[in-house]
């Protein structure tokens, strides 16, 4: 029975392999290693300074939080900014440097033919050839953000190092611009129309408030009130006490009068001569006619006569008349007393003073009134004017507002077209020396590497697969019968 054979059977449990055995078949195999060892290296080396050498540049982009990420409201004054997330602004920088109308800018500007000419010569038949290097350039292009910085990495890769900075340069000039083209504010037409129609509003506003006060001659409603007040205060003291003073004429006036009556009726302040030196003549006349009365009855007259009844009608006129005289002497000898004189001349004085009084307090009142409506009227004129007053203050407000806003605009178109963004260049693209792909030494190692693995691979499975036995063992193990003798296989 031959002593060669396989050393593992497939169909049953084989034993195990020992570093001898393994040794064994690599120098059985020795030929076939070297072969497909040799080749592989050979192959990969052969590719590797075959393929294209592609270059890298690189550059490093510094984003400052600056104006563009400042919130600015539409009315108003920004009084609380908001939070401004590190890893958002990044993620939207890096999607402006990537966005397709940055890099149809850096294509168009560099050429298809310098920067894709391979892309002309054999174009896509599904797609443009300006989409086709897009995607070619998008492939090729780069841009990661620092962890925990505000710094972002960009890199192109091409076949030219000329071309592949000079693509990047470009790239980041287009992508400043496009930066300030989306952070512009394309509203500076607007707010200059409604900076215009708001000074407009402004300037009515206060020709309206000038007016008002020129019809109504109001400059300082406060303190046109508090003088009116204040007047109405002092006019009201006034009256209170003129009232008051009314109060005590008029009890002083009825105490004269009550006197006038007590003196007019005492008639222990008559003079008896004086009213005998009135009364004298007419008590003579009296008795003259009384005796001419006897007279003419002592004569026979009758009781009817003319003379009689001319005698008695007489002396009745002189009764009457004597009477008369006796209250019109009283009355006088009354008035001529110097008691009487002096109560009523204080009376007189106290009726004169109770009536200027009176007359004082009507004033007072009607200026009173004439001071509440005026009062009233001007808290009328204090609404309008202070209705106007807001009205000038809003428009004016609006009108300063659309200023700032209109000069902001203007600083940032001009900041705009001046280029000035809050991008800094830390690291500017530079054409680079040496390429990034392929990286020969590393590549002939792996070739190394992998040409040992295929060869060893490969007759290990040739070996796993063989019918034959290389070992006494396999033989005892596959055919379940003792090994008696060995003899080794020389070949001639």
């Amino acid at each position: 029975m031959s002593m060669t054979g396989s050393f593992i059977d497939a169909r049953t449990d084989g034993p195990k392999i020992s570093l001898k055995d393994l040794l064994r078949i690599v120098f059985k195999h020795k030929t076939k290693i070297q072969a497909i060892f040799l080749t592989t290296v050979f192959v990969v080396t052969l590719a590797v300074f075959y393929i294209t050498p592609v270059y890298e540049a690189t550059a490093s982009l510094l984003i400052k939080v600056g104006r563009e990420y400042i919130p600015k409201p539409e009315v108003g004054s920004a009084t609380n900014l908001m939070t401004v997330n590190q890893t958002e602004i990044i993620n939207s920088e890096i999607a402006i440097l990537k966005s397709r109308e940055v890099i149809e800018r850096v294509i168009n500007a560099m050429g298809i033919d310098k920067i894709y000419p391979r892309i002309l010569r054999n174009p896509p038949r599904n797609m443009t050839p300006l989409h086709a290097a897009v995607l070619k350039f998008a492939k090729d292009f780069k841009a990661e953000g620092i962890r925990n910085s505000n710094v972002i990495d960009v890199s192109f890769q091409h076949y030219d190092p000329v071309i592949a900075a000079q693509a990047l340069s470009l790239l980041i000039d287009f992508y400043k611009e496009k930066h300030l083209q989306t952070f512009a504010n394309p509203e500076s037409v607007f707010l200059k129309q409604q900076m215009a129609e708001y000074r407009r509003r402004l300037e009515r506003s206060e020709r309206a408030l000038e007016a008002f006060k020129q019809q109504n001659e109001v400059y300082s409603l406060t303190e046109q009130r508090s003088l009116l007040l204040k007047q109405r205060v002092d006019l009201d003291s006034s009256l209170k006490a003129s009232m008051d003073m009314v109060s005590e004429l008029e009890k002083k006036v009825a105490t004269y009068q009550q006197h006038l009556r007590d003196v007019a009726q005492d008639k222990a302040q008559y003079t008896q001569s004086e009213l005998d030196k009135v009364l004298v003549d007419t008590h003579t006349r009296l008795l003259s006619l009384r005796l001419k009365e006897q007279e003419l009855l002592a004569k026979d007259y009758r009781q009817d006569s003319r003379s009689v009844k001319d005698v008695r009608k007489e002396i009745r006129l002189v009764q009457s008349f004597l009477k008369t005289q006796k209250e019109n002497i009283r009355r006088t000898v009354r008035t001529s007393n110097p008691v009487y004189q002096d109560i009523q001349k204080e009376y007189l004085k106290a009726q004169a003073e109770l009536d200027s009084q009176q007359a004082g307090v009507e004033t007072l009142t009607k200026q009173i009134a004439s001071l509440d409506r005026e009062i009233r009227s001007l808290d009328d004129k204090q609404n309008e004017f202070r209705n106007l007053n807001r009205t000038v203050s809003i428009n004016e407000k609006n009108y300063l507002t659309y200023v700032e806003k209109h000069e902001e605009a203007r600083i940032s178109d001009d900041l705009n077209r001046q280029k000035i963004a809050n991008i800094s260049v830390i690291q500017a693209p530079s054409v680079p020396q040496k390429p990034v792909k392929p990286r020969k030494l590393l590549a002939i190692l792996l070739a190394v590497v992998l040409g040992a693995a295929s060869s060893l691979g490969y007759v290990f499975f040739v070996e796993y697969n063989s019918q034959e036995f290389s070992t006494p063992e396999q033989v005892e193990s596959r055919l379940g019968l003792p090994v008696l003798t060995s003899i080794p296989l020389r070949q001639a």
